[in-house]
């Protein structure tokens, strides 16, 4: 039943590799049931019902509510993209909104944060009749072919970028931004050699190269001391756990916003700014995964994109009920389809760990930094690789995919990364008089974009 459903074999992959492809994306984003409760809790906490003991009943009950809602909303909408699309992309709360919604909404303009989920259901229903509309899907196809490449290209970066700083191999340096690592410490040194194995792996095209990387790395993190008296990877405390309840954050959102008009001012450039980078956020991942996976046809554009779309707008009006900030399509799916996944077989296998993970917590968490960090090293390579499809010698051509290259990294936001690029490409085609060389829409996007950038739009809280 699952190779035909899912049709395997058109897609020139098995269910023994799809499975392979599926822990492969599990294992690369798993670091997110425990990062974004840590992050969401510092929004919680402002509650007074909660507060900031992280030993008070309240405060751990809503932590490990957070925990089980970060689960459910991946598992749910990667299921939801697996079924209405067949991409083998995964979905969970995404990073970097996690934060604008507890550090800018809640902390920095003391909203609180029911109504912050309010505003991530308000901005989901947005999203949502923008994707029927088929609004969203031609956003996408108003993105010129050559900057659809240097989106992968700079996701690419992206996530070598990520690897290298969660590995130690890079860290911040007051004097020159960033800096190398102390290379001599247990994790930086085993995050190092797992770059080197990972890599000879794949270059002798092991089968599953990614996750024997990352197995092997664990199993010899607990022989490796990290500094600190222990070992790179932790001993489990326990092998088995129950999921905690949901409870204190189901369904808590709020819209006593709408009804306030001061409040509705100070929401509304903040649900703008929650729509914009979700929506290029999501874009550019759907673009850079389903390139690197072969799926974009030659004219660029993406097959049932409106699906994917319609998948991830579902997402967000789910992550606001559940009790989580907006789940978007990760970019770690991409080390799944470097794992040779092609289909939803490989998302919907994602979900299931996904759900698993409730009652294997204590074993997922084992796995360390230094054993991750190379899987997303190695596929920024693979995805970089796509930069010799850019028509290098049309400067006009070649500038905003270059700057969309590097902004994507270095602004670690793909979404500004986008509309950087879109900017430039729009200011040269109308420069270079050939203003039919961009789409309207294009024109659209573009416009949007610098008048956020440079914080011009009206009633602006």
């Amino acid at each position: 039943m699952l190779p035909r459903f899912f049709q395997l074999e058109r897609h020139q992959t098995t269910v023994a590799r799809e499975l392979q492809a599926g822990l492969t994306t599990f294992a690369a984003m798993a670091y997110i049931l425990v990062v974004n409760p840590n992050i969401l809790i510092n929004a919680l906490a402002l509650d007074p019902a909660i507060g900031s003991n992280a030993s008070a009943p309240a405060y751990l009950a809503a932590h490990g509510a957070l925990v089980t809602v970060t689960a459910l909303t991946a598992a749910i909408a990667t299921a939801l993209m697996a079924f209405l699309t067949n991409y083998p992309i995964a979905l969970a709360p995404g990073m970097g909104i996690n934060a604008f919604f507890t550090f800018s909404i809640c902390m920095g303009k003391g909203v609180p944060w029911p109504e912050a989920l309010g505003m991530v259901f308000v901005n989901g229903v947005i999203f949502l009749v923008l994707s029927v509309t088929g609004v969203r899907e031609k956003i996408i196809a108003a993105i010129p072919t050559p900057l659809k490449i240097a989106v992968t290209c700079g996701i690419g970066m992206f996530i070598a970028f990520i690897g290298l700083k969660n590995g130690g191999v890079i860290v911040a340096n007051p004097a020159t931004y960033v800096g190398p690592g102390d290379f001599t410490s247990g994790p930086v040194l085993l995050c190092l050699a797992g770059i080197a194995l990972t890599a000879i792996l794949v270059a002798r095209r092991t089968p599953a190269a990614i996750v024997v990387g990352m197995a092997l790395i664990t199993l010899a993190g607990l022989f490796m001391p990290d500094g600190k008296g222990g070992t790179v990877t932790a001993h489990p405390a326990a092998f088995l756990s129950l999921p905690a309840s949901p409870g204190p954050v189901f369904l808590k959102l709020s819209f006593h916003f709408l009804t306030s008009s001061p409040a509705f001012f100070t929401a509304l450039p903040l649900i703008l700014t929650l729509l914009l980078v979700d929506m290029f956020d999501n874009i550019g991942t759907l673009i850079g995964v389903t390139k690197r996976a072969g799926l974009l046809q030659a004219d660029g554009t993406l097959p049932r994109a409106g699906r994917a779309l319609l998948a991830d707008s579902i997402a967000t009006i789910l992550s606001a009920l559940f009790g989580t900030s907006t789940v978007v399509s990760y970019i770690e799916s991409a080390s799944g389809v470097a794992a040779g996944g092609r289909t939803g077989l490989t998302s919907l296998t994602t979900a299931t760990l996904m759900v698993l993970a409730l009652f294997l917590t204590p074993l997922i968490l084992i796995v360390p930094a230094a054993a991750t960090a190379p899987a997303l090293v190695i596929v920024g390579v693979f995805m970089m690789q796509s930069v010799v499809e850019i028509p290098m010698e049309e400067f006009a051509t070649a500038a905003p995919a270059v700057l969309t290259i590097f902004a994507i990294p270095l602004t670690f936001s793909i979404a500004q990364g986008i509309g950087l690029g879109l900017i430039l490409a729009a200011f040269l085609a109308l420069a270079m008089g050939k203003p039919r060389s961009f789409t309207p829409v294009g024109y659209v996007v573009a416009a949007v974009f610098f008048l956020e950038f440079f914080k011009i739009w009206p009633f602006r809280g």
